[in-house]
């Protein structure tokens, strides 16, 4: 059973940075695509980042393009969302997620494994 759980989450002012972490267990993830989504209070979740695990290809929101970078660490089984520049409509719980296909989405319904959250707040 695949199994996600993210770290790093915290309180950080605006223009700074945090680093997350997701710890990815119970299978090889060759194969699979691994997202960043996040939800904001009263807001849906949606997709931030992806990375494809064999090939290391990522994708990016817009509105976090420039400023987020999604990496994975094959030896640790290890997703990162290293971001930068934060401003206060980051602020949300952001999410781990896995989809046991190289297809590309950023659709959260294509994602069948999720971990429980971080939450990341900025304050301005």
């Amino acid at each position: 059973q695949v199994q996600l759980v993210e770290s790093g989450g915290g309180l950080v002012q605006t223009g700074g940075s945090l680093r997350l972490s997701c710890a990815a267990s119970g299978g090889t993830f060759r194969g699979y695509i691994m997202g960043w989504f996040r939800q904001a209070p009263g807001k849906e979740r949606e997709f931030v980042a992806g990375v494809t695990w064999s090939s290391g290809i990522t994708s990016y929101a817009d509105s976090v393009k420039g400023r987020f970078a999604i990496s994975r660490d094959s030896d640790k089984n290890t997703v990162y969302l290293q971001m930068n520049s934060l401003k206060f409509e980051d602020t949300a719980v952001y999410y781990c997620a896995a989809k046991p296909s190289e297809v590309p989405s950023r659709n959260r319904g294509w994602y069948p494994y999720w971990g429980k959250g971080t939450l990341v707040t900025v304050s301005s």
